[in-house]
């Protein structure tokens, strides 16, 4: 049995430190959200026998040449390189990576992004338009709530484009976000989803890239943020997986395993907005991607992390609850300045558009400040 949010009313998983105001998240009659019983399942499924499915899949398209068999999406970071690294030297295959580039590099992002690609990948990096996405960064930031947005779109769009264009018929993505962190479930059992309907509603928050055009883009500027067609992809034979789904996905050890063969460093300092220092390295306007969840749904950064380490075993619920209640929502100051100045916006417009997407339900003021309403225990 799962209970659909209920927008006006918060409350917080039993298990871990999530509320019902994440988008799509539901809870059985425990309390206890869909990704913590992903984490349940997980302990009971028979993982060489996702393995021996993996082994079937990769021998149906691994090339006998040595040309590309498989795209894998890889921004040098933890979970992209450990999936590139094993397709590569575990299970012999020839992936062709590619990146699509963030917004504002980061010095460990980058660095990290040359030394995947110098420990042995060949890679396409697609750098959109720098016109085109400073303006639809700033758009989806005002009318969406989240300047992450167009990214998100690259992100999906860009290897499924250059599957097609160079005929490589796999692709494989780290993971499904929406089952492992505690979004719509129904996919939890199968290793993809429907491009044509379930990448909409759940990655794209149910707005099509060509959507924007209605304010002011054209469709020649949203090419690169666009999915090939259904048609484009059966023509080319395209078959898309989740590497989570055959292998258990846990962060921390992903992490490790691309510290180790890959060359991935971790920040020297925790990220804003959270304690840790190994998780979306990449982008100087992540930061503002994060706080804008928290104003949307009081959920930060801190909550994301803690959660998934939660149900992993790596940190009790009381460990997870502290950090959230100390880091959870905190400014990311550190690159403030530059994301005004990429978007092309005052701080004033910034503090109202921040405001325009705090609900009645979640904030209130108190002596002429903003507070979060509810707060995990």
């Amino acid at each position: 049995m799962t209970m659909p949010m209920v927008t006006s009313t918060v409350f917080y998983c039993t298990k871990c430190v999530v509320s019902n105001q994440r988008p799509r998240i539901t809870f059985d009659e425990r309390g206890v959200c869909s990704a913590c019983q992903h984490a349940e399942r997980k302990k009971a499924i028979n993982w060489d026998e996702r393995e021996n499915e993996l082994h079937k899949l990769l021998d149906k398209y691994r090339s006998k040449d040595g040309s590309y068999d498989v795209v894998a999406p890889c921004s040098g970071g933890k979970d992209s390189s450990y999936v590139a690294h094993q397709l590569k030297h575990k299970y012999g295959m020839h992936p062709l990576t590619a990146t699509f580039a963030p917004n504002l590099y980061t010095d460990i992002g980058w660095q990290n992004w040359q030394n995947f690609v110098n420990s042995g990948f060949d890679n396409v990096l697609m750098t959109p338009n720098g016109k085109v996405n400073r303006l639809f960064t700033r758009i989806a930031f005002e009318k969406l709530g989240d300047p992450f947005q167009p990214f998100i779109y690259g992100v999906k769009a860009f290897p499924l484009q250059i599957a097609v264009k160079y005929g490589i018929p796999l692709i494989m993505y780290a993971e499904d976000g929406e089952v492992e962190y505690g979004g719509e479930d129904k996919n939890a059992e199968r290793a993809t989803i429907e491009l044509d309907t379930d990448m909409t509603r759940t990655y794209f928050s149910g707005i099509a890239p060509e959507d924007w055009t209605k304010y002011g883009l054209s469709r020649e500027e949203l090419h690169p943020y666009i999915l090939p067609t259904p048609e484009e992809l059966q023509r080319a034979s395209i078959d898309y997986r989740y590497f989570g789904y055959f292998k258990k996905w846990v962060p921390q050890e992903n992490a490790r395993y691309a510290s180790e063969h890959t060359g991935f460093q971790t920040n020297p300092e925790r990220s804003e907005g959270t304690y840790s220092k190994y998780a979306s390295l990449d982008d100087r306007t992540d930061g503002v991607h994060f706080f804008l969840a928290y104003i949307k749904f009081g959920i930060g950064r801190a909550t994301s992390d803690a959660a998934h380490e939660i149900r992993d075993g790596h940190m009790r619920r009381e460990e997870g609850v502290a950090l959230v209640r100390k880091y959870d929502g905190e400014f990311p100051k550190k690159h403030f300045k530059e994301f005004l100045e990429y978007v092309d916006i005052t701080e004033e417009h910034f503090w109202e558009v921040i405001d325009s997407f705090r609900l009645p339900h979640l904030w209130e003021k108190v002596n002429g400040e903003w507070k979060l309403k509810h707060q995990v225990s």
